[in-house]
């Protein structure tokens, strides 16, 4: 048709500092750093993913974050409050893929991250009881709070003092 343009329009993967503080946010830990050598292909699949998520939707917006090397952060805006159980099927099932692929563990949020001067490390609840109580980890530890929903809350309440999380009951 002459004159005509046609243009496809679809749910975008855009960026983090583009979404309100409001956007929904999920973190998953991982059970180990991913590897240099995985770095730039994992980034590629949540692109990918969050690209086809919702592509349906024109007005979907969606971003992540890939931080300290171990946590996939995904957010999304959800003014309306769109987000069906299918969609959040999809991104477990995605997170699914990630952990079979690279042999390691995103979906259990019961384990503690927390920081060891530089480095992040990844525990099991009982044994980061254990490092309470034999003083290995302290109440000014810094903790990840994994169960934050918004992208504020990401800002501002993921990593704290175990003091200021809902770890604190192990103190």
């Amino acid at each position: 048709m002459e004159g005509f343009s046609f243009m496809y329009i679809c749910a975008m993967l855009v960026p983090f500092e583009t979404l309100s503080e409001s956007a929904k946010t999920w973190v998953y830990p991982a059970s180990r750093k991913f590897y240099t050598n995985e770095l730039e292909e994992v980034e590629g699949k949540i692109k990918d993913f969050i690209s086809e998520w919702k592509k349906e939707d024109v007005e979907f917006k969606a971003s992540y974050r890939f931080l300290y090397n171990r946590f996939v952060v995904i957010l999304a805006e959800d003014p309306q409050g769109k987000l069906t159980n299918q969609d959040l099927d999809q991104v477990v099932t995605f997170i699914f893929k990630l952990q079979s692929e690279y042999d390691l563990e995103l979906l259990d949020r019961m384990n503690v991250c927390f920081k060891q001067g530089e480095f992040v490390q990844y525990k099991e609840i009982k044994e980061f009881k254990k490092l309470l109580k034999n003083k290995s980890v302290s109440d000014k530890t810094i903790v990840f709070d994994n169960l934050i929903q918004t992208k504020e809350e990401l800002a501002h309440f993921w990593e704290v003092p175990i003091t200021e999380s809902w770890y604190n009951r192990f103190l």
